[in-house]
Order: structure tokens, then sequence, then C-alpha cells
């Protein structure tokens, strides 16, 4: 494939998303060279049209209408060790690690691990790539990118310049950041100057990391799995193996399958994949064989978790689940609770068949059991969100980007 894709040979959404839903688009560019990245994102902007920037797809379910626009895909799957700081009280050496923003994400885990570098175990197996990572602000089992990152090189879109952004200008929070508030107005509401696409896009990423071949323990749901005291110190390879086998359990890791279509053979490095690969078979010749890849065909979590007032929490059921958040009096709950104590159980549907359903293993995920539309998938979100608001007056906010879509409230 070449840089830019004529509109004969240019995919569909449904080819290069998680979810395996969307249309067709009017130009579809993939760059190989931090400048090819600058121009084609100039080259839409310039003419006026919609752009989209696309890593993994992981996190987005696109309509089935025609885009408009352009897509732009970055090829580049560079990782370097630029350098090696030991802090000036002689503690643990802080290793700089840098990431195009076109890597994928499990693949950058993956080579930490490898080269015993501490930070990213606990998200591992997160689909998507490194620039999308810091835009949604991926975290799991105690650990958030926003923690670890140093700087990001950004094309700023309104002023025409390259950036670096500090992890101090990114405003990073839960599930967000300054790159993804770029997008929108309000929560799910579009800002037309930028969306689908953050105001700064994202061209590497370089995160601060610690040496060492183990690490604590910091989830106790992770501590659980693995038999040990929140807080123990485990091998990396340990952390990211039992990581790895929590999530597929919950139907929360890619269908490495994806890689071998046309569209995204280029988009992993080949041992990671294999890895991958191999690591599915058992469970696929388990008792619920293909159903295990059906799980995975969405777009992860499809709801953040709310964070709401003391006095909403109050009015809560006792067992619903609480979390204050550090800094503000306003306690998180779970979104996948809400869903399941609303009636909306694990692989839910609209009606007996449906190609939309809740996956079977996760309240969280809706996914494309097969041929679902994106009509099909926003019937079952908006079915969702009324359940929730009508049983426990709490809106649920979407995660995914969603172009051609209306999913605010």
């Amino acid at each position: 494939m070449s840089d830019v894709s004529s509109r004969d040979s240019t995919p569909t959404f449904a080819d290069i998303t998680t979810v395996g839903v969307g249309g067709s688009m009017a130009a579809f560019v993939q760059t190989r060279s931090r400048v090819g990245m600058i121009e084609a994102v100039e080259g839409a902007d310039s003419k006026g049209l919609p752009l989209c920037l696309i890593g993994g797809g992981s996190n987005l379910l696109a309509s089935d209408q025609d885009f408009p626009g352009v897509v732009v895909r970055d090829a580049r799957q560079d990782i370097s060790v630029p350098d090696e700081v030991a802090p000036p009280d002689g503690g643990v050496p802080v290793v700089h690690v840098n990431a195009t923003a076109g890597t994928n994400w499990d693949d950058l885990v993956s080579y930490c691990v490898r080269m015993h570098l501490i930070g990213v175990e606990g998200l591992s197996g997160i689909p998507g790539t490194v620039g999308a990572s810091v835009v949604q602000n991926i975290g799991a089992y105690g650990q958030e990118v926003g923690s670890l990152v140093d700087s990001v090189e950004v094309w700023d879109r309104q002023d025409k310049v390259t950036a670096y952004l500090r992890a101090s200008d990114l405003a990073f929070g839960y599930r967000t950041s300054l790159l993804k508030q770029t997008m929108y107005q309000a929560p799910a509401v579009p800002d037309a100057r930028f969306f689908p696409s953050p105001r700064y896009a994202v061209l590497s990423v370089t995160l601060v990391l610690r040496h060492g071949s183990a690490a604590q323990v910091g989830s106790a749901q992770l501590a659980r799995v693995l038999g040990v005291e929140p807080g123990a110190t485990l091998p990396l390879e340990r952390i990211r193996q039992a990581v790895l086998t929590v999530r597929a359990g919950k139907g929360m890791l890619e269908d490495p399958y994806r890689y071998l279509t046309d569209w995204m053979g280029s988009c992993r490095r080949t041992p990671d994949l294999e890895e991958a690969l191999a690591a599915v078979q058992d469970d696929l010749h388990g008792p619920r064989g293909e159903r295990v890849l059906l799980d995975r065909h969405s777009c992860g979590s499809f709801f953040t978790n709310p964070v709401i007032s003391p006095e909403a929490s109050d009015a809560l059921p006792t067992d619903a689940p609480r979390y204050p958040v550090p800094g503000a009096s306003l306690i998180k709950t779970s979104a996948a609770w809400l869903i399941d104590h609303s009636g909306f159980h694990k692989g839910f549907a609209l009606e007996e068949g449906s190609a939309a359903a809740l996956s079977d293993v996760h309240t969280l995920a809706l996914t494309n059991r097969g041929g679902a539309g994106s009509d099909d998938m926003v019937a079952l979100a908006r079915a969702i969100q009324k359940g929730v608001d009508s049983t426990f007056g709490i809106r649920l906010t979407p995660e995914p980007v969603t172009p051609g879509i209306d999913l605010a409230w």
C-alpha cells in the first residue's frame, strides 16, 4: 500500500476497527514518515476536509454512512531508548523510551518488559496505538499512561507548528487529556473545528520508566489473580502474563486474526503478533470456541465509569462500587455494575439473534456478533443509556470516538 490510497483501494471503517463496523471514506492516507504524517494532516485541514486520525481502531465506532473526509494512519512502529539518566540522589536510574504514534501499544509493553523497564506492565494487552494511549490516558491495574509521560511531540493543527507538550501541559485525568478535550465542547458533544480528531496530532511519545526485572503489584484485583498480597514484588513477565490472562477472560483483548487481513497486516511487529496468535489457540479449542473472538469484536469499554457527587453516591444502593477520586470531593462508580443492575446482563441483545449484543463475559463491551451495522450498535448503546438513567439517574458517557454518530444527551 502506498502512502496515499486511491478511491478504489480505500478500506471501510469496518476493515480497520476492532468492532468491525463503519462505512467508506473519501480518502485514506497511510504515512511512513514524520514529515508524511504532518503533510497528510495539513493536507486535509488546508482543504477544509474532515480529518479522522486512526490508530488501531479500537476506540472508534463510525457510522455506516460515507465519511466525507480523510482518514490518516501513522504506519511507523519505531521504538528507541534515547538516553538513561541517573537521578541526583543516586536512586534507580530513569530510562526514557520514545515510540512513534503508530506503534502498537502492546508491542511497546512487550518491548519494555523484555528490556526490564518498569511502569507499563499493568497496561499489557490494551488495544490501540501509542498515539491514542495519551489521548485517552489509558489505564488499568493501578497504572495510567499519563503518570509515565515525559513529553508528547505533536503537530498543532491550529497554529501550524510542531510542539513538545510536557506531562504538566496535558491535563491528564480519568480517561481524558488536553488532547481529547480539544475534540469536544462537552462530554460526547463534538467540537466541529477538530472532531473526530484532536487539535494536536500526536507524532511520538516519550515515557519515563525505571530499570528492574521485578515490580510491585499495585492492584488488589491483580494481586488476587497472582495469589499474592497487594504490594508484593514479582517478575515483570509474570505480571504481564497475569494481566493478559485477566483481560482475555473479560474479552478485553484484540482478535489477533485481524492483523492477518490486507488493511491491518502491517500494523504489528511480527514476533508480538505470533505470540498473540499462539496465546488464543487454547481458548479457541475450549468450550466457547469462536465465541471467544466474537467477544473481542468491540470498542473495549464502551462507557466511562461515572464520576458523581457524594449526594448522587449516597442515592445508590449500598452494594454499588464506590471509589473516592483523589484530590476531589467526588466518587467514581462502576459503569459495568450500573448496566448490569439496570437489567442489561452479559449477552444482552435488544432482540434474539441480534448482530449487536453485550459481550458474553463483560457488560461494558458492546460487541458485533457478525454483520452488525452502526444503527444496531447505536440502538443498543442508547437503550443502555436510557435504562441506566431511568434506574439510577446517572447518564453514561460513551468512551469511543463516534464520527457520524450522535450519542450525546
